[in-house]
């Protein structure tokens, strides 16, 4: 299964890094969406001014009411203000006063602690791909 690419527009913006580590994962453009609308644990990124967000893949409720996991879907975006965007119309203004640049989305097996969400690997390479 191929997974289209998303594309850019006023409301999100994609970063390489973020498309390339979708289609390693397998993760569709709605899925990430879906994980930063409603997301299971939020958390202050480790790159600066970032927000993590995850959700948990097929939890499971036990009968005492406990739910478990063993797999996570983590989404790293930056906040944008639109405010001195010249391309953009008063009308598109007025509705995306802000703009998400999606960093980065991975797969996390297992449950991850809190305050410290993302794999070294992930960093990594996040890393390497802003000196590019």
């Amino acid at each position: 299964m191929q997974i289209k690419a998303p594309k850019n527009n006023d409301r999100y913006f994609w970063t390489l890094h973020s498309m390339e580590k979708m289609r390693f994962y397998g993760l569709s453009e709605q899925k990430v969406l879906g994980i930063i609308r409603r997301p299971q644990r939020k958390e202050e990124g480790i790159v600066k001014n970032t927000i993590a967000v995850m959700q948990p893949v097929s939890p499971k409720t036990d009968k005492d009411g406990k739910t478990t996991w063993k797999t996570e879907i983590w989404t790293m975006y930056q906040v944008k203000k639109n405010k001195g965007r010249k391309d953009l119309s008063e009308l598109q203004k007025l509705l995306f006063r802000e703009q998400l640049k999606i960093i980065s989305a991975w797969r996390y097996p297992g449950v991850s602690p809190e305050h410290n969400p993302i794999p070294e690997e992930i960093l990594r390479d996040i890393c390497e791909s802003n000196l590019k």
